[in-house]
């Protein structure tokens, strides 16, 4: 591990220049923040405030006037608790807004005031960077590692881009990607998954500066953390550089330099820096971290700085025009070359011209519906992830941005596309990915895929959903359409055992706030589903299919699949046949439903009236009206079985107090399918059993 800077000898390198007045303007800006917040993290933007101005002044092709150019290079702030690093420079840089539409609204990004309510209700400062809430955030960060997984993602698709689009005489995408990262995030497994992956495909348009500040919130980072970071980075294929203090502004963007002229790998600047700097007595210590400094402390710093120690959210004029001149000087006329070539390229290329304004407006190309195949009955059926890959290769030869693929497993999940090249280091514009056993990372590096205009797409097991959680979580905070595949979804594993048979992940994927988990119950409900996943434009999408065969259900005899698109529906009903109101409704999902629907026929056999409900997405269903709710679980049937091979928990939703589940309260175990169904209660007879049981129950 690298030396860490000795806080007692610190030098703040004031010279009474413009930039100088602007980089301690960013320092005081988040400390009277902080303070007036009570609550925040002032020492990692104080200690940063000099290579973010070297970074956004001398090098980021940005124009704040149009701040989503498609072309611009990517700043992602992955040590999210620093926000105020980022809300400083945006305010200083004079970065205007975009709203929900994509129009300019003439507003800053963030202006003085929004500084001034930071971290409040409503306000354009959260505690850490969100995406859609403040103009000039590209991703949303704070659980760490996260933001540097987004950003091999991004400059995934910056290749992806640039391969599919740039022509001769016509460089539309080229941009690079910029992270500013900590001690935390480098010890996140994501973190290291993405540079690992980032390594393998000579990622050289990204560039990771790593703030080694040697503080964590209990102390010093030796308290766990002291491998030779540098080091470990070579071993990943990535060019280190070593910056012995970040007050050296020179030597930072000298460090640049070398990035923008190494075309082989990607970079990580290790920037030595003092956390908190200028404060009297927490500079360089885990105090500097997070709270409100107080304001001896404060008053101290602006000491150090020769700064007004009274003043606070001061902003000198000078400070703000030459930072937010030197960020346009540059970025401006690049972003008007760019618009100049797309106009020249649009009459050159106009099919290419309209792909690439569809992928802008995150619209799939028009048709692409009529390529959704139907499957006939048939009682043996497929598994719904055969379905499933039959669907995707189906769409993705009318939807050319939609890239993706697997842990490791996409032969299992069906997850590749036929006959398109694999994407790797020589060849940026393949679609299918190949990312390994990393599925965490998979996720975070899906995310920035879809943040930089991509359909993106992973595939694993269901039982390792939970590796991926904080990005699919963070998918949905950010309501980007991520579709995220989980195949092997319950004890129909069968011989694995219990380590790879999900149980309770079923319920752990529905109880994240705006993801659409949808589990198809034939092979037509998984074309469906797939039509919903990319219908979707501010929701993540979880879809979940069978590894064993499914019955194709006759549709003839029964509701069509595209029932689905609301979330459940009633697939048959004895009402249908003459025979009057259900007695009791029965629910199934996924590879259950074949069986929800034989004890359906068994029961109707035996003088029991039923109805089926198919409720493959519970976030669609709960989308819909009230009234159609209510037609599909009417209040006067108050028996109703619900049967799936996962655990119980929010089923009491739809049975209500007279119902029942057939479902697992425990781990599976290692058997064939048959022997395992048998035992846990997933038969025709047990079915039946349970219905009649509830009906007894309730007279």
């Amino acid at each position: 591990m690298t030396a860490a800077l000795s806080p007692d000898r610190f030098q703040v390198r004031e010279d009474g220049s413009p930039e100088r007045l602007a980089i301690d303007t960013i320092r005081t800006l988040a400390m009277d923040a902080v303070q007036r917040a009570n609550s925040g993290h002032p020492g990692t933007p104080m200690a940063l405030a000099p290579i973010a101005h070297t970074l956004w002044s001398q090098f980021l092709r940005y124009d704040p006037e149009t701040p989503d150019w498609p072309n611009r290079d990517r700043f992602v702030l992955s040590c999210g608790h620093a926000s105020m690093l980022l809300y400083a420079v945006l305010h200083l840089a004079d970065v205007r807004e975009i709203d929900a539409q994509g129009r300019k609204t003439g507003q800053p990004a963030v202006s003085l005031d929004d500084i001034k309510q930071f971290r409040q209700l409503g306000s354009k400062t959260p505690g850490h960077p969100e995406y859609r809430m403040t103009t000039g955030v590209e991703t949303t960060t704070g659980p760490l590692g996260q933001g540097c997984g987004n950003s091999v993602g991004m400059a995934i698709a910056a290749r992806w881009l640039g391969a599919s689009f740039n022509r001769d005489g016509f460089t539309l995408f080229d941009n690079d990607v910029y992270v500013f990262c900590s001690d935390g995030d480098l010890m996140e497994g994501v973190a290291s998954e993405a540079a690992s992956m980032a390594g393998h495909l000579k990622l050289s348009n990204l560039c990771w500066v790593y703030d080694s500040n040697h503080i964590t919130i209990e102390g010093k980072t030796d308290l766990a953390f002291d491998e030779d970071v540098a080091k470990r980075f070579e071993a990943y294929g990535w060019k280190s550089i070593i910056v012995e203090d970040a007050e050296d502004t020179t030597a930072f963007a000298r460090a640049i330099e070398t990035f923008k002229a190494t075309d082989d790998r990607p970079t990580l600047i290790l920037v030595k820096s003092v956390i908190g700097i200028g404060f009297p007595t927490r500079a360089g210590t885990q105090k500097a971290h997070s709270d409100a400094p107080g304001e001896d402390e404060i008053r101290g710093a602006k000491k150090s700085y020769g700064w007004p120690e009274d003043a606070q959210f001061l902003v000198p004029e000078e400070a703000k025009k030459s930072f937010s001149e030197a960020v346009a000087r540059r970025g401006q006329p690049l972003r008007e070359e760019w618009d100049q070539t797309f106009e020249r390229y649009r009459k050159a290329h106009p099919d290419l011209a309209a792909i690439l304004d569809d992928l802008r407006r995150g619209k799939v190309p028009g048709g692409w519906e009529a390529e959704l195949p139907t499957f006939e009955a048939d009682a043996k059926g497929m598994a719904s992830r055969e379905a499933s890959g039959k669907v995707l290769n189906a769409i993705a030869a009318r939807a050319p941005w939609l890239v993706g693929g697997a842990a490791d497993l996409s032969p299992s999940t069906k997850t590749d596309i036929k006959d398109a090249p694999s994407l790797e280091a020589d060849t940026p514009g393949g679609r299918n990915m190949h990312f390994g056993i990393r599925e965490h990372a998979m996720g975070a590096i899906a995310n920035g895929m879809a943040l930089t205009y991509l359909r993106p797409y992973t595939g694993t097991f269901m039982v390792f959903s939970d590796y991926m959680r904080p990005p699919i979580r963070l998918a949905a905070i950010m309501e980007i359409p991520v579709i995220f595949v989980f195949t092997h979804d319950s004890i129909g594993v069968g011989e694995d055992g219990p380590t790879h048979q999900p149980i309770e992940q079923l319920a752990a994927l529905r109880a994240i706030p705006g993801l659409d988990t949808i589990r198809p119950g034939d092979a037509n409900e998984a074309a469906v589903a797939w039509k919903v996943a990319l219908t979707h434009t501010h929701e993540p999408t979880a879809l979940i299919f069978s590894r064993q065969p499914i019955q194709t259900l006759d549709r003839s005899q029964y509701a069509a699949a595209s029932g689905l698109e609301k979330g459940g529906y009633v697939l048959a009903d004895s009402a249908d046949n003459g025979d009057g109101a259900p007695e009791i409704i029965l629910i199934g999902t996924g590879s259950e439903l074949p069986l929800v629907v034989a004890a359906h026929e068994k029961l109707a056999s035996e003088g029991v009236r039923s109805r089926v409900v198919s409720l493959p997405s519970w976030y669609l269903f709960e989308k819909q009206d009230a009234a159609y709710r209510d037609s599909v679980f009417p209040r006067a049937v108050r028996v109703r079985l619900a049967v799936e091979q996962g655990g119980s928990l929010g089923w009491d939703r739809y049975v209500g107090p007279d119902g029942g589940t057939v479902t697992m309260s425990t781990f599976g175990a290692s058997a064939p399918i048959a022997r395992l169904q048998e035992k846990f209660g997933f038969t025709l007879d047990n079915v039946c059993k349970v219905a009649r049981d509830l009906m007894e129950k309730a007279k």
